[in-house]
């Protein structure tokens, strides 16, 4: 194999196991790289789903015009080590995450993926970009004769090890190398109690980590005999104590090894916290949400809706603007409830002259949903089955409607009640959005009798079929 297919199938590869593993952690995911091997050698580009362009004219400028990317990659003094390799930091793209390096076997490389929209943290992301750099710089060192193509896999299988990655990095700045709790074993003890039930149900409340000698500063309420001390590997024992702390302002506390006690949850010092929401769950370090949890496997989701359809939606219907703005904000304060409560609902925004003709529980006078104590009951009433019917007036008009209409070719059979009635809903009024809260979270918006997808939500190709070009080529395009 000559040295460019060599360096064409690691890229291939290494790209390939890098959008599959993000994907899974963060939806569809795409992947760019823009990449020089040796010195003297011109930029190349590898961006096999267009995840680039729209930036050219920022790339040239770092790239071209002022040659920023040339000095970042000065060699210091221990560059020609063998494993040593120079981080650059994300180049502040708009819509993008990036992370770059240079080292001996590889002159320069920069990686990106998108920045979705919805992610609770972007450090696991930022990881798992750093450590592409590192499987693609340890390929080039070992050439082809020694190439085993482990790289795409490896980083396929990502996830834990990025979240891991970034909590060591957050504990190292704040507590410096001195750093006791082993994170392996507290990630695989986090997803194995989020899947204990006890009595049919899914575990509730709070779970914190600190470094045992931080014990004194917390507010303990109570403390557990040493030698009586659950393990953390006893899930089922760590589930059951769970239920003390269920929907309160309490903490149990654990040191990485067992359960120390029960405290308030404001920890002043370095902690890593777990909030079980049943099936779901989020884990913290200090105040910052690293990601969630769920079904055994750890995703940088928030769980919670964006609405971006709806927000967009909204601009092209003839409305004042502080009117549209406050619609939208209601909107996402119902949507918001009905997630954090799981539990499924829909929302009828009627924007047509004359209401809709809806069968559901009339309210006399409508409710002003500008008034926060009408818009908690409106909260509260989306919970009866049926759909809530606000006009463009911004009030509640009713309440436990049925939706109804004529079959339409876009039915999917595989999708519940809620998504069907809303396709037919609005195809029959197309002055209509419809919104539906799924109980397990998913939020689908509805207009003209189509879901409105953004573009996230679109898969992408699954193969990586193109091979890297000259990057002052691509721009010109």
């Amino acid at each position: 194999m000559d040295e460019s297919s060599f360096v064409d199938r690691c890229i291939c590869e290494t790209t390939s196991g890098l959008r599959d593993g993000l994907s899974l952690f963060s939806g569809p995911s795409r992947i760019a790289v823009i990449f020089s091997v040796t010195e003297g050698t011109e930029l190349l580009v590898y961006d096999p789903q267009n995840l680039l362009k729209g930036y050219e004219p920022k790339l040239k400028d770092i790239y071209f015009k002022d040659h920023s990317w040339a000095r970042t990659h000065e060699r210091k003094a221990p560059f020609n080590s063998y494993n040593y390799i120079e981080t650059h930091p994300n180049l502040q793209l708009d819509g993008l995450i990036s992370c770059g390096g240079s080292s001996s076997p590889v002159l320069y490389q920069m990686w990106f993926t998108d920045h979705h929209p919805n992610l609770c943290s972007t450090g696991p992301t930022a990881c798992w970009l750093e450590h592409a750099v590192l499987r693609f710089s340890h390929d080039m060192a070992n050439k082809s004769s020694l190439y085993t193509g482990i790289s795409g896999s490896f980083l396929r299988e990502y996830s834990s090890h990025a979240v891991r990655d970034y909590i060591v990095d957050k504990a190292n700045q704040k507590l410096g190398l001195d750093y006791h709790i082993r994170i392996y074993p507290v990630l695989d003890a986090i997803l194995g109690i989020s899947k204990t039930n006890e009595e049919g149900a899914r575990p509730y409340g709070k779970l914190t980590f600190i470094e045992k000698r931080f014990l004194d500063s917390v507010d303990c309420l109570a403390q557990f005999e040493e030698d009586e001390r659950p393990p953390l590997s006893n899930f089922k024992h760590v589930r059951k104590l769970l239920q003390a702390v269920e929907h309160s302002d309490h903490t149990l506390i654990s040191d990485g090894y067992t359960i120390l006690g029960i405290a308030s949850s404001i920890i002043p010092q370095f902690h890593i916290s777990v909030d079980f929401q049943g099936k779901l769950g989020f884990l913290s370090t200090d105040d910052e949400v690293i990601c969630s949890f769920q079904d055994g496997s750890f995703s940088s989701n928030t769980h919670r809706a964006k609405l971006f359809e709806v927000e967009e939606t909204l601009l092209d219907c003839s409305m004042e603007a502080s009117s549209r703005n406050d619609l939208f904000q209601m909107v996402k304060i119902l949507v918001h409830n009905a997630e954090d409560k799981v539990f499924g609902c829909t929302i009828v925004l009627d924007l047509a002259e004359s209401a809709a003709d809806i069968a559901g529980q009339s309210l006399t006078p409508p409710l002003n949903l500008r008034d926060p104590n009408k818009l908690r009951l409106a909260s509260a009433l989306a919970k009866v089955d049926g759909a809530l019917h606000i006009r463009a007036d911004l009030h509640l008009h009713s309440f436990a409607c049925l939706l109804d209409g004529h079959r339409i070719k876009t039915e999917n059979r595989a999708r519940g009640a809620r998504y069907n009635s809303a396709l037919r809903f609005t195809a029959q009024y197309p002055k209509t959005i419809v919104i539906v809260v799924s109980s397990d979270r998913p939020v689908s918006i509805f207009q003209q009798g189509k879901e409105i997808q953004n573009r996230y939500s679109e898969g992408h190709p699954t193969q990586c079929t193109l091979c890297p070009v000259l990057l002052k080529e691509w721009l010109e395009e």
